[in-house]
């Protein structure tokens, strides 16, 4: 059990989460989703977590399998064509993790990923947490419009919102 971790999770909470990301900084996150989506057929989301409840900590979650979790629940894997993308942040952590569905994830692949979630997490020490994240959803577009383009009528399968859990 590391007790720094602890401590982080424990001073965190959703006002910390509201005041690196007010209510114009949600809705610009949310156009960026939108207007991105345009260019491709893919779908992204977003979602923030201030920190882990308190049996997950206990446990020592890492933010990759909570990550994975937020994916099942906002059902990021329901994409017709397989290429669902969660941009994940816990922000106790300052931890951002990619999960794709199989489809965009096998043609990205985990090196992919993880140069955007080291853009991110650069652009958060900063404390440029909108840019950072519009950043994110920008890099992660340009895959899925390289992988899968638009082609005509536009079928929004996920919402645009971003999530604050």
């Amino acid at each position: 059990m590391n007790l720094k971790r602890i401590i982080r999770h424990l001073w965190t909470d959703r006002r910390t989460v509201r005041r690196a990301f007010p209510s114009r900084s949600m809705q610009a996150i949310e156009t960026a989703i939108r207007q991105t989506e345009a260019d491709h057929q893919g779908q992204v989301r977003f979602a923030v977590e201030a920190s882990l409840e308190w049996g997950a900590l206990l446990r020592d979650q890492a933010a990759r399998d909570r990550a994975i979790d937020v994916f099942s629940q906002l059902r990021v894997w329901d994409t017709a064509r397989n290429n669902g993308v969660l941009i994940y942040l816990l922000f106790a952590d300052h931890d951002v993790e990619i999960v794709a569905d199989r489809g965009i994830h096998s043609r990205v692949g985990k090196q992919g990923w993880e140069v955007i979630c080291q853009d991110m997490e650069t652009a958060f020490r900063r404390r440029q947490f909108e840019a950072g994240v519009i950043s994110g959803i920008r890099a992660v577009s340009e895959h899925l419009a390289r992988h899968y383009p638009e082609q005509g009528v536009q079928v929004n399968e996920l919402p645009d919102q971003p999530v604050q859990m």
